[in-house]
């Protein structure tokens, strides 16, 4: 197969760590010269490659869901500040803070909770004095009076 003419047993480390960095299937393929088809056929029949991917991939998501929950619920970290004052550097420690993200608290939740937090939608029942359906002429004539009213 043409995949396993390129084939190297080093791809597998070097695939977890792409992973691990965000790397897409497209992105892996240009890293390693080969088409698309190649990684997905290396995927399924080389099943290191596979759980390395698997693992990377998986890592990165990690990394991904914990800096959404931070910018959720706020968070603090380490900094330093360089000013010059009359010609010296000087170098102020300090804590930055960040508050909570309300949209990632709705990210969050409606992702996780959504039998609670999801929108409203589907079918909801409009009530009003003409339970059928208003006719093109009716939507007419109150569209004319709005008119003639203003």
């Amino acid at each position: 197969m043409a995949g396993e003419l390129k084939w190297k047993p080093e791809f597998v480390e070097q695939v977890k760590l792409l992973c691990k960095l965000g790397a897409t299937n497209n992105e892996l393929a240009e890293f390693f010269g080969v088409c698309r088809d190649t990684i997905q056929y290396w995927q399924r029949d080389r099943e290191d490659f596979r759980e390395a991917i698997r693992e990377g991939k998986a890592l990165a998501d990690a990394r991904v869901a914990n800096a959404l929950f931070q910018r959720a619920i706020g968070y603090s970290h380490h900094a330093v500040k360089h000013f010059i004052d009359k010609g010296q550097v000087i170098t102020e420690p300090y804590i930055e803070h960040y508050p909570p993200d309300t949209v990632a608290c709705i990210f969050w939740l409606k992702n996780r909770r959504p039998d609670i937090w999801r929108d409203q939608q589907g079918n909801q029942e409009i009530k009003g004095e003409k339970p059928e359906p208003i006719s093109v002429n009716d939507r007419i004539r109150l569209i004319e009076a709005s008119k003639t009213k203003k």
